[in-house]
């Protein structure tokens, strides 16, 4: 099963949010998102670290909130990056275990079945992902072309990764000149080996705009009422 860092990606600055902090800030029941996400992954043993690429202007609000719950896995505060990319390869600098999950502070119905799938799954590299469920074209305001929604995928997180490769495909990208939006994409044109997919949830969402505030309610009453 090995032994595990896990990088919190909490970068946003909350501009679909409309709003002058980081989105992890925003409360759901009481607590900031990223808390939602850490009590799950305090009680994963096989986690040893937990690195939280910030904001650098946020990084001491980000340690008070941390402090205040007394969570037991050690948890490093890093400067983030300007990209999403280049706060998960600053997070995977400090890493020190040889193993990696990537997952978000803005994704907080992540559950610790979800991350124990993750972690069983035998390969080394695993996602999770969900069938696209409407039509997708390719074009901008012109229609250019179909796309066969069969051999699509929603992408969600977290995933896991050989934390070695994963840092080589990120220095290799960076010195590239390349982006990729989330790390199955980047460590694929790298490497082209296998990455497992593992069937996703409806309820993992990713908080970014305003109705995602609602829809984040509903689904931790919903989640309560299930005992998850």
């Amino acid at each position: 099963m090995g032994e595990y860092s896990l990088v919190l990606l909490s970068g946003g600055v909350g501009k679909r949010m409309k709003l002058d902090m980081p989105k992890q800030f925003l409360l759901l029941a009481g607590k900031p998102l990223f808390v939602h996400v850490l009590e799950k992954v305090d009680r994963l043993q096989v986690v040893k670290e937990i690195i939280m690429p910030c904001p650098s202007e946020f990084i001491e609000k980000t340690e008070e909130i941390i402090n205040k719950y007394g969570f037991t896995t050690p948890i490093k505060c890093v400067e983030g990056g300007g990209t999403r990319q280049e706060s998960v390869f600053k997070g995977l600098q400090a890493a020190d275990y040889d193993n990696v999950i990537i997952h978000e502070s803005v994704r907080p119905f992540v559950s610790e079945k979800d991350f124990m799938r993750l972690i069983e799954t035998s390969n080394e590299n695993a996602i999770f992902g969900l069938d696209i469920p409407f039509t997708v074209l390719r074009g901008g305001e012109v229609v250019e072309g179909n796309l066969e929604r069969d051999e699509l995928l929603n992408v969600q997180l977290p995933h896991k990764f050989n934390a070695k490769k994963l840092l080589y495909a990120h220095q290799c990208a960076a010195e590239d000149g390349l982006n990729f939006t989330e790390d199955a994409s980047l460590y694929f044109h790298y490497f082209r080996s296998d990455i497992v997919v593992l069937p996703g949830s409806e309820y993992n969402i990713k908080i970014t705009k305003p109705i995602d505030r609602i829809l984040a309610e509903a689904i931790y009453k919903e989640t309560i009422l299930l005992g998850d």
